[in-house]
């Protein structure tokens, strides 16, 4: 349990150093790293903070932070760190964004943690052990048809390669669901999907850092977790599928008829 009690106490670390911040967000030093792409000096004070008390007490690990890049990452255990998913809803004081933390070991994530600061929602889960939200199990939901579930998502802001074949994906989804959802934190929207809040969840892109974490807690409340042909490999292409078992499968089936060859084949990011 020191693991998953560690990246706690690192993410509630971050937690303090983001509340603190969105009290006077006009303050704050923001530059763009790319178009609508954000980071602010609260992103890198959180992932220093983070790192700070995982190098600590594991000094032998490697680090895969979205700020400050790959540390030892070669090595057997190997955080994966996004220290504020969601950056431009907390620029614009729109509640929904987290801290996500997960330990790749041997090649496999076998910790999680998301953390809410604004809520103080705290979502965990170690591999076989399950997933929780504030020390209560969380599963997935049983609904059994696409048509009454909610669908979270997530549109594309910075690279625009496959837009239009997300509107498709999003037209058909529309039709054949109880309803879309983009809150704009993407490690929230898979602990929503572990904690039963949305059905279902998929998005184009990702990084490995807004996904890892959220990956587990949904495979560890019961569900399922793909890319858009339903295999593993999510992780690298940054193509996700994650839903009850029943939901899954039936949103590959809207998904399919608008993959392209490129978002058929497993890439390294």
């Amino acid at each position: 349990m020191h693991l998953l009690n560690n990246a706690v106490k690192a993410a509630r670390r971050a937690g303090d150093i983001i509340n603190r911040g969105s009290m006077d967000i006009g303050a704050l030093t923001v530059r763009s790293k790319d178009y609508n792409d954000f980071v602010s000096e609260i992103d890198h004070a959180a992932e220093e903070a983070i790192i700070a008390i995982l190098k600590d007490a594991y000094p032998d690990h490697g680090f895969f932070g979205e700020e400050s890049g790959k540390q030892d990452a070669d090595a057997e255990n190997v955080w994966i760190i996004d220290p504020l998913d969601g950056t431009t809803n907390f620029l614009h004081g729109f509640q929904q964004y987290s801290v996500s933390i997960a330990l790749k070991q041997k090649g496999q994530i076998t910790r999680a943690v998301i953390y809410d600061p604004s809520r103080n929602d705290l979502f965990t889960a170690i591999r076989g052990g399950g997933a929780f939200l504030n020390n209560k199990r969380i599963r997935v939901t049983n609904r059994p048809k696409l048509q009454d579930s909610l669908i979270g998502t997530g549109f594309p802001f910075r690279d625009f390669t496959h837009f239009e074949t997300y509107l498709g994906m999003f037209k058909d989804m529309v039709k054949k669901s109880a309803g879309l959802r983009r809150p704009g934190s993407a490690a929230l929207d898979l602990a929503y999907v572990a904690a039963g809040w949305f059905d279902g969840f998929w998005e184009i892109g990702l990084s490995t850092w807004d996904i890892a974490a959220g990956s587990l807690l949904v495979h560890e409340a019961g569900g399922l977790v793909g890319d858009f042909q339903g295999n593993e490999g999510f992780l690298e292409s940054g193509n996700i599928v994650a839903a009850n078992p029943k939901v899954f499968a039936q949103m590959l089936q809207v998904l399919s008829p608008h993959l392209t060859d490129e978002l058929k084949t497993q890439k390294t990011r």
